[in-house]
């Protein structure tokens, strides 16, 4: 299945992208998770170093649109086939970006994808 990784995730369980590392194991999905702060949901560890992670098929975005802008560089370098844009993180000039290098843009919602056999 496509390697995701979480992106904005935390360890605060009633955060959606903590949801969505569980949904994402549960179903098989390999998970990364890079956040603010270090630790482990769902056997996953989350780091807070990019520079660890590579070879990525899926971004999905769980940081508010005036947050990525400092990650624009690094979710490019990263070079995901796609990112998925959960609610509450659209971001338009960041799917211009993405869109120029050759990368998918998803406004969607990871739970809902996963729930309905469409990720």
């Amino acid at each position: 299945m496509k390697k995701t990784l979480v992106f904005g995730a935390s360890l605060k369980p009633n955060r959606y992208s903590n949801l969505a590392i569980h949904r994402l194991v549960d179903s098989g999905v390999e998970t990364l998770a890079y956040g603010l702060r270090e630790g482990e949901v769902s056997g996953v560890n989350i780091s807070n170093n990019l520079d660890k992670i590579s070879d990525i098929h899926t971004i999905t975005l769980y940081i508010n649109p005036k947050r990525q802008e400092e990650y624009f560089n690094s979710i490019i370098y990263l070079a995901p086939k796609r990112v998925i844009f959960n609610p509450g993180t659209e971001n338009p000039k960041l799917y211009k970006l993405l869109e120029n290098s050759g990368i998918e843009v998803d406004i969607a919602c990871t739970l809902v994808l996963l729930s309905t056999g469409q990720y």
